[in-house]
């Protein structure tokens, strides 16, 4: 027996139970199989024939199986070993102090370690609660507006849930049957321009209104010089070319001390140089990476795998338009993970017959070298080697030191980071290795804080096996890097990792808490999951998911008009409910009518992720500002917490605007990577 208005009863019903406390996850699960006992309902056969404990037993089954969410738990596992580790304090004041005549330097660099910290362990509770305790009572005790001050953590700590990696493109990916790689492409442009929105609207209303932000008193933020740097500058304004003058004459500091007490010698000096070439090695890492990507891996490879002109130009059979989605199928959208990235790209997103396979679309698009690419690959360069010029010939001895704090707190992480975002977009390998690279990584930064010279040791040794292994195999220059990165850093991990757990009751204490906290966010996504399945195939067995889309169909919108209405709606259900529930409850609901509105499903959901933004951000169940609210002095109310986010969902309303104006802002990226 099914019936299109019980599907509807369906929804109605687990919003009302979420919104009064209920579990999501159980809820779903509960309503699922009630309702699917009441269509399968036979009274010829026993209650335990129903076939809906089948289709429960399949649907658990199916999402054991996806292999989309192994990433899960290994970003979890990656975000709770760096927050355990404590890394971020130093972190927070490093970056302080480089931005400590910037208006309203204390709610920047807030928001820029949240934004930073986020990215790198994608959890918003903990960033807001670990932000909340570094940074609310600094802000408040300098006079900062309480506003400006949790506006400023709550928004920068649920920035890490869009940019990538990301738990929440994941999760959509699962649903919607997406490739992982292609959103985390799209989302990293929009979610890097929101951040620069939030920034100018600190700084514009630090600018306008300084009060809300006083200036530091000048005590706050000095540095102190080491005796030897200050023999180094002497009475120039640049501490570099004293220093780079004592690495060949170390005599130059013979007699000064360092900031420990001990004579300054060539160790000293070969350290400040070091610490010099960071942001050079970062520079050109960064170009050279860019030159490699584009004109050496990318284009001769499209090139060589590319078909000849004359059948290139020859005409092909169109595919067979997608059928418009049946009352019985859109029941598989609960379990869409299970599709394959090549099922995804190939359906059509435009009129029939402009479709294309997808390794036609792929080697027509991807692997082309941009019209632009040399002049500003070139004007760029030429910029940045000018500002770092600059920066070095005004860089005195205070700064110097600033800088080591920032190679010491934020490159390592920053450079594990982009290694783990690289490795997935440049198609190295799959979201689920580099997730697991991500956790070796945050395991090693974690062990090298408290353990430095027994890990560097470990490393070397590490590298070396790697390099000699891979000579022994044959592999050429990059795979011996490679594999010497990762045996230095798995043998720098685990040696002195276990050595040192059975004596040190903080690095013990740290693994459990992480494996224990990633185990219980694991459980609790997987089991939404399988609640998600079993509830959006007895949605459409009644004929619920039907129902709306024919509803939808005869308001005859066009595509904005339908993005719009689909936008409003998840901006207005980020009030009540939570983003989990929104993807998995709703997002499947729009998902088949995409290719009715030829609405490309990566842009789609890359406005999802930005929209669900205000799911964090909104009363009354903004759960950054209880969070924040737990971790704040008591004169701080909750109302003052909504007030300050406030601005920051109107700020999400105009990032969207610019994502519907300019698309390109959003596709170009995994268009140039992977190919329409």
């Amino acid at each position: 027996m099914s019936d299109p208005y019980l599907g509807l009863t369906m929804l109605c019903l687990i919003v009302v139970a979420i919104m009064m406390g209920f579990p999501t996850a159980f809820t779903l699960m509960g309503l699922g199989m009630v309702f699917g006992f009441i269509a399968f309902w036979n009274p010829g056969q026993h209650w335990y024939d129903n076939r809906i404990f089948d289709l429960i037993v399949q649907r658990t089954y199916g999402v054991m199986t996806n292999d989309t969410l192994l990433s899960i738990p290994l970003f979890v596992f990656m975000g709770y070993i760096m927050e355990r580790a404590a890394l971020v304090d130093r972190m927070f004041h490093s970056v302080q102090l480089a931005f400590r005549r910037v208006p309203a330097s204390l709610a920047v660099t807030t928001l820029l370690v949240c934004a930073f910290w986020g990215i790198a362990s994608g959890i918003v509770g903990a960033v807001v609660v670990l932000m909340g305790v570094i940074a609310m009572r600094p802000m408040l005790n300098a006079g900062y507006d309480v506003k400006l001050a949790s506006g400023a953590i709550t928004a920068g700590g649920t920035l890490g849930i869009l940019i990538p990696p990301s738990v929440m493109l994941i999760v959509y990916a699962a649903v919607a049957g997406q490739s992982i790689v292609k959103l985390y492409a799209a989302a990293m442009l929009p979610g890097f321009f929101l951040t620069f929105l939030y920034l100018v609207y600190i700084l514009g209303w630090a600018i306008i209104n300084p009060k809300i932000a006083p200036k530091l008193a000048p005590d706050q933020y000095r540095v102190a010089v080491p005796e030897y740097l200050q023999r180094l500058q002497g009475g120039s304004r640049s501490v570099v070319p004293g220093l780079i003058a004592a690495g060949f004459r170390p005599s130059i500091v013979r007699g000064a001390r360092t900031e420990s007490g001990v004579p300054a010698g060539y160790g000293a000096i070969a350290k400040n140089l070091l610490v010099l070439s960071v942001p050079v090695l970062l520079t050109v890492g960064t170009f050279g990476a860019t030159w490699w990507y584009v004109t050496v891996y990318n284009a001769p490879e499209a090139a060589a795998t590319a078909k000849p002109p004359a059948v290139a130009a020859a005409p092909t059979a169109p595919l067979a338009a997608a059928p418009a989605p049946a009352e019985d199928k859109p029941q598989e959208v609960g379990l869409a993970g299970e599709a394959t990235d090549s099922d995804s790209a190939a359906k059509p997103d435009g009129p029939p017959q402009e479709v294309t396979s997808f390794m036609e679309r792929t080697t027509t698009t991807a692997g082309k070298i941009p019209e632009h690419f040399y002049p500003w690959f070139w004007g760029l360069a030429a910029v940045s080697t000018l500002l770092l010029l600059v920066y070095f010939w005004r860089m005195d001895g205070e700064q110097l030191e600033i800088l080591k704090e920032l190679c010491v707190s934020v490159v390592p992480l920053g450079v594990l980071t982009v290694v783990v975002l690289a490795v997935i977009l440049f198609g190295i390998c799959t979201a689920t290795e580099s997730a697991a690279i991500g956790a070796l990584g945050a395991l090693y930064l974690a062990v090298m804080s408290r353990f430095m010279r027994p890990v560097l040791w470990w490393s070397l040794v590490g590298f070396v096996v790697g390099i000699v292994l891979g000579v022994y195999e044959g592999e050429d220059f990059a795979s011996l890097l490679v594999a010497g990165s990762i045996s230095g850093t798995l043998l720098g991990t685990v040696v002195p990792g276990l050595w040192y757990l059975r004596t040190s009751p903080e690095l013990r204490r740290n693994v459990k808490e992480s494996t224990f906290l990633t185990a219980k966010t694991t459980a609790m996504v997987c089991w939404l999951f399988v609640g998600s399945a079993l509830f959006s195939a007895v949605f459409a067995l009644h004929g619920g998911q039907g129902l709306i889309e024919r509803w939808v169909l005869s308001l005859n919108l066009s595509p904005l008009g339908f993005q719009f209405v689909a936008q409003l709606i998840i901006f207005l259900l980020g009030w009540p409910l939570e983003w989990t529930e929104i993807i998995v409850i709703f997002c499947p609901i729009f998902i088949p009518l995409l290719s009715h509105f030829n609405v490309d499903p990566i842009l789609f959901g890359t406005m999802v992720a930005v929209n669900l933004q205000a799911a964090f951000l909104s009363p009354p169940v903004a759960m950054s500002a209880f969070y924040l609210k737990g971790v704040s002095p008591k004169h701080v109310t909750l109302n003052q917490i909504f007030a300050g986010m406030m601005p920051y969902m109107i700020i999400v309303c105009i990032c969207l605007v610019f994502m519907y104006i300019w698309p390109g802002m959003t596709l170009w990226l995994p268009e140039f990577l992977y190919g329409k």
